[in-house]
């Protein structure tokens, strides 16, 4: 009995070692078995749907100057599925999302959060200003655009096919918004995406740079 348990367990870690890519990468193009299990995962829309989608979340701690990158995402395509099938809670099925799934090409997403802080404030000094002191302005809103984003696969440099960004405002019920911070997405092919490890490096227009490794092989 103990040499077959032995026997089975070898078998068991011959089998890993012959398929490590399939069984640690994330998977693309997602089975329409993935499919079905990121939807309902989705559909649940409750504390164990949030906590599985911040695994791909990474957050940083603040700095003592500057912009706070309070969080960047790697979204695979299967979380993504997850994400959009719980913004359509109650009319949307998994056959439609299997449907929809495939009239499109998979995609990695990811996203940056950015927050204002006190040393990196809503209101700068106006450059125009003659006074003394200077009176203040609003920042621009398209602020995060002097954000240098870079992801990289070990030396290579990856080119998201499309990025866009877009400001972050707090209204009250009183009236009147205030700039309080910015996100920028970046769009990748999957097919083309690294499905091991890749690095997010971030350059602010003040503070210190930001280096954050993923782990792509922990997550589906």
């Amino acid at each position: 009995m103990a040499l077959t348990r032995l026997r089975w367990v070898s078998c068991f870690f011959a089998v890993l070692l012959a398929f490590p890519s399939r069984i640690l990468a994330f998977e693309t193009p997602l089975s329409d078995t993935a499919i079905r299990e990121a939807y309902f995962l989705g559909q649940r829309n409750n504390e164990s749907t949030a906590k599985f989608l911040d695994k791909y979340y990474k957050h940083p701690p603040p700095p003592k100057s500057g912009p706070y990158i309070s969080s960047v995402a790697i979204l695979t395509p299967y979380a993504m599925v997850v994400m959009n099938t719980g913004k359509q809670i109650g009319h949307y099925s998994a056959q439609q999302a299997q449907i929809d799934h495939r009239d499109r090409q998979e995609t990695v997403l990811c996203l940056v959060e950015i927050q204002l802080t006190d040393t990196y404030p809503a209101f700068i000094p106006d450059p125009a200003s003659r006074t003394t002191p200077p009176g203040f302005v609003p920042r621009s809103y398209n602020f995060w655009t002097d954000f240098q984003v870079h992801f990289m696969d070990g030396e290579n440099e990856l080119r998201p096919f499309a990025s866009s960004g877009h400001a972050n405002y707090f209204c009250s019920d009183q009236g009147g918004c205030t700039l309080i911070g910015a996100t920028i997405q970046f769009e990748f092919f999957a097919e083309s995406f690294p499905t091991t490890e890749a690095t997010v490096q971030i350059e602010p227009p003040e503070g210190e740079s930001l280096e954050l490794n993923f782990d792509l092989a922990s997550v589906r």
